[in-house]
């Protein structure tokens, strides 16, 4: 019941921000926009090859429509530089004398806060997306949605607990702003926004598919477009599931550290 009341406090206090968040999505889709015309550009450069990796025009079109809409729903805010801005600023102390997990109640006003991003950040995504219907290709299969929508979710957490065990530094160092940054970057480069990650030398992606990065967007996306499939789809499911559950731990652990070098400080 308390997680429920912090989720609906999360929820007023989110709406707050609604037309930022409004604003905030329409301006991301400049560049999303950008990079379909740069893809039509390369297709129409040589009409005789449709296909790019494996990859029809509608296809990838579909595939950066697909990283929107993910980003939207499980992509971490601000949470991170809060979480951080609370240990700093001793913040973290009323948790510890209440009857309250601090790392659950960041979970429930993280899903609080993508609940609301994602209602006001779909609206022009779904008109974007109305727009450019041609090019936009349905799920593979009605079991590969349902999959989809697992995956979704998994990605959600992963990248809360990465985001939460990065920002738990702050315990540690004043400044916790560049390792965000370079936890970003690599997200970015190795999550597959940029470009699909299978167009990648195959050596250059199992090596990535040791990492957990590819499972926080490329993989949800690749099971929509029926990408994966079979054997492939549930080692995919079983490395993201282990991904979550590794960091999960890993966030325990650095919470519980923490707090002894807290008390510590503190004491």
């Amino acid at each position: 019941m308390k997680y429920w009341r912090v989720i609906n406090i999360g929820l007023q206090n989110t709406l707050v921000y609604r037309v930022n968040f409004l604003f905030r999505a329409g301006f991301g889709l400049v560049p999303l926009m950008a990079t379909i015309y740069l893809w039509r550009a390369i297709y129409a450069s040589n009409p005789t090859q449709d296909h790019v990796a494996g990859y029809t025009l509608a296809a990838m079109t579909s595939y950066y429509l697909l990283s929107t809409v993910v980003d939207a729903l499980t992509a971490v805010a601000e949470d991170d530089w809060q979480i951080a801005a609370d240990i700093k600023d001793g913040n973290i102390s009323q948790f510890l004398l209440k009857p309250i997990d601090f790392l659950a109640y960041r979970l429930c006003l993280f899903a609080a806060g993508r609940v609301v991003y994602a209602l006001v950040a779909l609206v022009p995504v779904a008109l974007f997306i109305l727009v450019q219907r041609r090019y936009f290709v349905g799920p593979a299969g009605a079991s590969l949605l349902g999959w989809f929508l697992v995956s979704l979710v998994l990605t959600a957490l992963l990248q809360f607990f990465m985001s939460f065990t990065m920002a738990l530094l702050a315990f540690w160092v004043m400044e916790v702003s560049t390792f965000i940054f370079i936890l970003y970057a690599f997200e970015y480069l190795a999550g597959g926004h940029l470009f699909p990650l299978d167009i990648l030398p195959p050596t250059v992606g199992r090596l990535l598919a040791l990492t957990p990065f590819p499972y926080q967007l490329y993989f949800p996306v690749s099971i929509y477009l029926g990408r994966v499939q079979g054997a492939a789809l549930w080692q995919g499911l079983a490395v993201q599931l282990g991904w979550v559950i590794a960091l999960y731990g890993l966030a325990r652990w650095a919470w519980s550290r923490g707090l002894r070098h807290y008390s510590a400080v503190g004491g």
